[in-house]
């Protein structure tokens, strides 16, 4: 099932699987902004990365001495989520735990997750509660993966991603699945980095945030773009697939980040997860704008 929210000339929809962007199109110009998941080079679009992001080493991490199993990115992605508010140009989708979800992750929470399209874009926002009597440890983040090109005639090669604010951020990068923490670099991201299949060679581009970030995809070739926009969340990530060529590109906006090659597998342990009290909430956003 799926559910369509509408404003103007956008429309947005998304399943109720995973609460899974499937698409942003903007009727006047008839364009697409989202990947359409051919399986072909990757079979999703907008997955919701949740408790983790990231690998685990071998899937599984410890908490309060027991093991427990968790596959890439966590279980969200793949869960039936609840619709419990609807209007035209906005939805609210619920997880909440269950016994099933504690037997991989053993804390008592409720997911809200909103979409809401209103000028020239989506807001996605993400609301963790902790359900429970004690702290719960969570990562969350968004995958969405944007159509490159976004129009026909063009090429993967004629767009650039711009980055704003233009300076370096730390780059920490991949050694097989997890992050070479000791290993981190800063990266050039101070001036616009043309897209090349090629740089996906060693996996996502992965960069720590601060503050209020930007990344679009641009084409001089083209008056359409799209850019992700977010406040406060500590880390993004760019990816597409490699050797095989797919003609888009994810900016993935995360609060958590795969395991360190020193991780000892302890929750407690984890880097970049958040922490969150008995009976309160965490809250995040981003925004995707098109034109």
């Amino acid at each position: 099932m799926t559910v369509t929210i509408t404003a103007g000339h956008l429309q947005a929809t998304i399943a109720e699987k995973g609460a899974e962007l499937q698409s942003l199109f903007d009727s006047h110009i008839d364009l697409e902004y989202i990947w359409q998941a051919d399986p072909k080079h990757w079979g999703k679009h907008a997955p919701i990365l949740f408790p983790i992001v990231g690998a685990l080493k071998n899937d599984s991490y410890v908490y309060q001495g027991k093991t427990y199993h968790l596959p890439r990115h966590g279980f969200a992605r793949d869960m039936d989520f609840e619709v419990i508010d609807q209007r035209d140009d906005y939805v609210l989708f619920q997880l909440e735990s269950s016994t099933a979800t504690k037997a991989v992750y053993p804390f008592a929470f409720c997911l809200h997750v909103s979409y809401e399209l209103g000028g020239d874009g989506l807001v996605v926002k993400y609301k963790v509660k902790n359900s429970g009597q004690e702290d719960m440890l969570f990562s969350i983040g968004g995958h969405p993966a944007f159509k490159v090109p976004l129009e026909k005639g063009l090429t993967f090669e004629d767009y650039y991603l711009a980055f704003s604010p233009k300076k370096s951020r730390v780059k920490l990068p991949l050694k097989g699945n997890y992050i070479d923490y000791e290993q981190r670099t800063l990266g050039q991201t101070n001036t616009d980095l043309s897209l090349t299949h090629e740089m996906f060679e060693n996996d996502a581009l992965i960069f720590e945030t601060k503050g209020l970030q930007s990344f679009s995809i641009r084409s001089e070739k083209s008056p359409h773009s799209v850019t992700l926009s977010y406040n406060q969340m500590p880390y993004v990530g760019f990816w597409s697939t490699y050797p095989t060529k797919s003609p888009f590109l994810c900016i993935e906006p995360w609060c958590g980040i795969a395991d360190t090659i020193e991780s000892n597998g302890d929750l407690k342990d984890k880097v970049g997860m958040q922490i969150l009290a008995a009976n309160t909430d965490f809250e995040t956003k981003y925004s995707i704008t098109v034109k």
